[in-house]
């Protein structure tokens, strides 16, 4: 059946906004659409320039983002380049899927870092003084660097 696995991801995506208290709307369907497709945490600029091509404007975008922030489904974060960006949270992860970023101070790409990148004493120091809510890395990225 063509479409099943569309039809699925819609309906996950539906019972998640209501789970959460949101109304399932076509805005907050393909802003999370969206979302769940990239690699990385994305700005709402971002956002708002793939989701014009089906009529959403840069207010609507920037509404439904921090909607599905309050609700807990998505993460923002600003990398110190005084730019949100945002991402889906996964729960299966510790901290909501919170992880490491890293962030070309050349370029401003950001790259999402796996969880287990930093030494587990940095991490246990860390949490002994206070919640972890956020890790940054900063750096040239490969393209930037040669």
């Amino acid at each position: 059946m063509a479409g099943t696995g569309k039809s699925n991801e819609l309906s996950e995506i539906q019972a998640t906004l209501r789970k959460s208290g949101l109304r399932s709307t076509s805005a907050r369907i393909a802003v999370i659409q969206f979302l769940r497709k990239s690699n990385r945490p994305v700005s709402h600029a971002e956002v708002a320039s793939e989701l014009a091509a089906i009529g959403l404007d840069k207010a609507t975008v920037f509404r439904n983002l921090n909607d599905l922030t309050d609700a807990g489904l998505l993460t923002r974060s600003e990398l110190g380049d005084h730019v949100w960006r945002f991402e889906m949270r996964d729960e299966k992860h510790a901290h909501g899927g919170a992880h490491p970023h890293f962030l070309c101070i050349d370029c401003g790409s950001v790259t999402c870092l796996p969880e287990g990148i930093l030494p587990p004493k940095l991490i246990s120091k860390a949490e002994s003084i206070g919640e972890i809510t956020e890790i940054l890395v900063r750096g040239h990225c490969k393209n930037c660097a040669s």
